[in-house]
């Protein structure tokens, strides 16, 4: 500028005053030129000192800020078990030393980016003078940042300072903060550092994750043909595709000729071009509890050390693998999905959450243990246990196992067995280990709907709808519910009535205990569950029910066979098991027993090799308010037993009349019935005659309010709504069934 008077706007030549044609401007770069050199040079041996100088970070300071995209999510002793991506914005893993990066990659890299790295002091002379050069002579810019003014800029931009600006001010704060960085730094943190913050194609930054997506290996196996197309993307992570296969010809050219070009190109090609692969974690066992702990919550989950759960990395990893075995065995079945919960019963903590199995799953990111599925069989304990709670049964009471008709507002209810048989009566033991449906209808005909739902909410279930709207399907798990539920309601029997809310984050304090049912009650249940010779009926001796320790259990299947359930505990852990189709589509052939009950025994054992048996595994220990006595049955429908009562409950002998199912009920007309008169038949010759089961000659009737005597006729049909009411004989109210009557009131003679 000096030498020729011009400013450079006003210069019309070429690259204004840079111009080498231009004598006098020339002499000035020149001499500008070699006072930067001596300036520069006394900087960097720490001679002179300017102010203003750029504040380097120690390299363990850069090291201790780096910050994952990803946060682990780690059992209960600090193990790996998945990873949470908290940081959308970039991907990028923990920092990677420099030992456990693949020397050749160092190599390609320095002798590529910073052939002279190893000897300048932050700013390499020669490549400045070149950059002077080229730009004098060809008017073309050729980089002249060292390794470490790249990760000087890097540094920089990450923290929104000046680097992310050109110009020879920035350029000249840059050198001078290199100068500074190799004054405080190694080569080797140098490296290190940059290999980790560096960015790559799309939204990989550093060595780790770009060796993690592009070649599903980590730093240190990387082969030289990979190292090269990594170091090509350097100069224009985004750029073109073709650019950067060309420039990893190139540089295959130079270091090693025997790597194939058109091999460097087609993987180039598969690689970069389109979306990235996706980051492979090492480790990968529970991607649907991580991803549930994290709803909700922002980057600022768990910390540098991880997320820690409840869970047991040796349980999850069991667990999984024996889905995935069963899954593999059921696919002729047109099987695909399952999902496992294991939880402690006394603190509710989760120890294995399987959401999903399979080779191939038909929905890989529904997590199984929170979706809605049909309940099937296993809410019966939950209907038995309030009618053994509200003494309205026992566990020795007949209940007959014979074809029943219900009105239902959609049409006529026919409840029927899994194998399409009937038993006659049975035991409600009996009943409820078999898994028989009519029995287990009869007894929500006497606790009644309302109840019922009432109590599988306190149990923890969401229903809903009111216990009208499942009708008496319900009493066969007609409700959606969820493995999550299921497990901590079957938990809670085996708590003995308390409630305990399951927790998957080792540091949450659950809410305090609370009791749903009476202990006794819970035993009773506990107590057939863990029959195996009462469910010999229907699944026989031989089954994965029939654990070699104490243990209570119930399958269940949904309707047109799209759930199979198994779910059981011993005193200490709780495991469900689902299988199915999360697209509902129905199994083939699979029983209560070939399903889920595999998984269920070998996740079972599982648990106990891991935490030990914990002692002896007694049986659930029996509550203060009950008896435990000898019964026979007359007629012998089941053989002499030892059977639990609550107190005052108990008989020693159970007689088919005195220990059928009381009270009550009407039988005929249904509830909801409606009833249409013939025009073609007499009025006087229309009539209906109530019915009652089990009969009991002091019982009363009352229609519409008012007493009626119940005669063989019947009582005459009139148009209109109706409401049967049945009583014992001391007036209580047992049953009642409205109906309405619609048709015409007079008949018509013909001749």
């Amino acid at each position: 500028m000096s030498g020729s008077g011009l400013s450079p706007a006003s210069d019309p030549t070429p690259h204004g005053w840079l111009n080498p044609r231009r004598g006098g401007g020339l002499r000035g770069v020149v001499i500008g030129v070699v006072g930067v050199l001596l300036i520069g040079l006394l900087l960097e041996r720490g001679l002179l000192d300017l102010p203003d100088a750029p504040e380097v970070p120690e390299f363990q300071t850069v090291r201790a800020a780096h910050a994952s995209s990803d946060v682990w999510l780690l059992d209960r002793e600090g193990r790996p078990l998945q990873p949470i991506r908290v940081d959308h914005a970039r991907r990028r893993l923990n920092w990677t030393p420099l030992e456990e990066i693949a020397p050749n990659l160092v190599e390609i890299l320095v002798r590529v980016e910073d052939r002279a790295f190893h000897q300048h002091r932050g700013v390499s002379w020669l490549s400045v003078l070149g950059a002077i050069k080229d730009r004098l002579l060809h008017g073309s810019r050729r980089g002249a940042s060292t390794l470490t003014m790249q990760l000087v800029g890097l540094l920089e931009r990450g923290s929104g300072g000046w680097s992310g600006r050109r110009g020879l001010r920035q350029k000249w704060l840059q050198m001078r903060a290199a100068w500074a960085m190799e004054r405080s730094w190694s080569k080797a943190e140098i490296l290190e550092a940059y290999l980790n913050l560096v960015p790559f194609r799309g939204e990989l930054q550093g060595i780790a994750a770009a060796s993690r997506s592009l070649f599903d290996k980590a730093p240190s196996g990387l082969l030289p043909a990979e190292s090269i197309l990594l170091v090509a993307q350097l100069p224009a992570p985004n750029g073109p595709v073709v650019r950067t296969t060309a420039r990893a010809c190139a540089l295959a050219a130079r270091i090693d000729p025997e790597i194939s070009c058109p091999e460097l190109t087609t993987r180039a090609e598969r690689l970069l071009r389109g979306r990235l692969p996706p980051v492979r974690a090492e480790v990968a066992l529970a991607p649907h509890a991580a991803r549930w702990l994290i709803r909700g919550r922002g980057p600022e989950i768990g910390s540098s050390a991880g997320l820690r759960s409840t869970l047991d990395a040796d349980l999850q990893r069991s667990a999984s693998e024996s889905l995935d075995r069963q899954l593999a065995q059921l696919a002729g079945h047109n099987v695909r999905d399952g999902a496992v919960l294991v939880v402690e019963n006394a603190t509710g903590a989760v120890l294995a959450y399987v959401g999903g199995g399979g080779v191939d799953p038909s929905a890989r990111h529904v997590d199984g243990v929170r979706a809605l599925r049909q309940a099937g069989s296993t809410l019966k304990p939950f209907l038995y246990q309030l009618a053994i709670e509200e003494r309205l049964i026992t566990a020795a009471s007949l209940l007959e196992d014979s074809p029943v008709e219900l009105v239902m507002p959609t049409g006529i209810y026919q409840p029927n067995n899994y194998d399409r048989e009937f038993r006659g009566w049975v035991s409600a033991r009996t009943a409820l280990a078999s898994s028989l449906n009519v029995p287990a209808v009869r007894v929500l005909m006497v606790t009644g709907l309302a109840p019922f739902a009432a109590r599988l909410r306190q149990f923890g279930y969401y229903v809903r709808e009111e216990g009208s709207f499942h009708g008496h399907a319900l009493a066969l798990g007609s409700v959606e519910v969820t493995l999550w539920q299921q497990v901590n309601a079957y938990a809670t029997l085996a708590n003995g009535g308390l409630f305990v809310p399951l927790v998957l984050e080792s540091d949450r304090q659950p809410p305090a205990p609370r009791r749903i049912t009476s202990a006794e009650s819970a035993f009773i249940l506990a107590d057939i569950l863990s029959d195996p010779l009462a469910r010999t009926p229907t699944f026989g001796l031989g089954n994965p029910l029939a654990t070699p320790f104490w243990s209570a259990v119930k399958t269940g299947t949904s309707k047109r066979m799209r759930d199979n359930w198994c779910i059981g505990f011993t005193p200490r852990f709780t495991v469900g098991v689902w299988v199915g189709n999360f697209d509902g589509q129905p199994m083939r052939e699979v029983s209560g027993i070939s399903g889920a009950a595999e998984v269920w025994l070998e996740v079972m054992l599982a648990a106990r090799h891991r935490f030990g048996s914990g002692g002896d595994d007694p049986e659930l220990p029996p509550g203060a308010d009950m008896i435990h006595r000898s019964i026979l049955f007359e007629p012998a429908v089941e053989p002499p037993r030892r059977e639990w009562f609550l107190t005052g409950t108990g008989s020693d002998t159970i007689r088919l009349h005195d220990g059928a199912l009381r009270p009550s009920r009407i039988r005929s007309p249904g509830d909801g019935a409606i009833l249409a008169m013939d025009p073609d038949i007499p009025p006087g010759l229309q009539r209906l005659v109530p019915r009652m089961s089990p009969v009991h000659p002091g019982n009363q009737w009352r229609l519409d309010g008012v007493p009626w005597p119940a005669v063989p006729e019947g009582w005459e049909l009139v148009p209109g709504s109706h409401q049967w009411e049945l009583l014992d004989g001391e007036g209580r109210l047992l049953d009642r069934a409205r109906f309405q009557v619609r048709g015409a009131t007079r008949h018509v003679e013909r001749e």
